[in-house]
């Protein structure tokens, strides 16, 4: 089944614990965090002390998104957070595959990511044998809310073309502007990890789940 990810840079912050259990009970779903440094990209969110608390606050996966400049500072002090996955880009580390190699002692699964004008060339073989999870961007990473980016389509194609090739496991994660417009496309091009923020929590709490659902029917 295809894995749902609230993203919850989109969610009602002041009320978190409560954003959180809406989604007891609903299957394949990880909790999207989108962590920003100011840096790397021009929005700040949220630090050590919030994503220590949201994974005390809930038995699904967290997953959490570095948009930094300094990913290795990040992994180091949140190696005992809880989190299950940690994504970092692949433009903000000059040894991906060695930082790779570092993270899987300490996370569960480990995640690289590339910007929309990054080409997924950039990518080695190597690398993509290495990671668990390949999240593609279709918006500039930095904010939420944007339109989806039709470019992504031909980089989840050639990903799950190379992840065949390779005999390589890793998810395909996409993020930005995904919808129930485009959900069906996405998967049958090869993504199995929908990040969706605005989308579910535009929803009253009691629809998060149908919202949920209809990005894999």
């Amino acid at each position: 089944m295809t894995i749902i990810s609230p993203s919850l840079l989109a969610c009602d912050f002041l009320n978190i614990e409560s954003e959180l259990n809406a989604f007891k009970g609903v299957d394949d779903v990880w909790f999207h965090l989108d962590i920003m440094d100011g840096h790397f990209v021009p929005n700040l969110t949220f630090g050590h002390p919030i994503i220590e608390l949201i994974t005390k606050k809930t038995s699904h996966k967290c997953d959490a998104h570095f948009m930094v400049t300094n990913p290795e500072f990040h992994a180091e002090t949140l190696k005992k957070s809880g989190l299950y996955n940690f994504t970092f880009h692949l433009e903000a580390t000059p040894n991906s595959l060695e930082f790779i190699h570092t993270l899987k002692i300490d996370y569960p699964s480990v995640g690289i990511s590339i910007k929309p004008g990054t080409p997924t060339a950039a990518l080695t073989d190597d690398i993509l044998k290495a990671v668990d999870l390949v999240l593609v961007m279709s918006v500039e990473p930095g904010f939420g809310g944007q339109s989806f980016m039709p470019g992504a389509y031909d980089k989840i194609r050639d990903l799950k073309f190379r992840k065949s090739s390779l005999g390589a496991h890793f998810q395909i994660q996409v993020d930005g502007g995904v919808s129930d417009n485009n959900a069906n496309l996405l998967v049958e091009s090869g993504a199995d990890n929908l990040v969706a923020g605005s989308y579910i929590f535009k929803n009253k709490k009691e629809d998060y789940k149908k919202a949920v659902d209809s990005l894999r029917s």
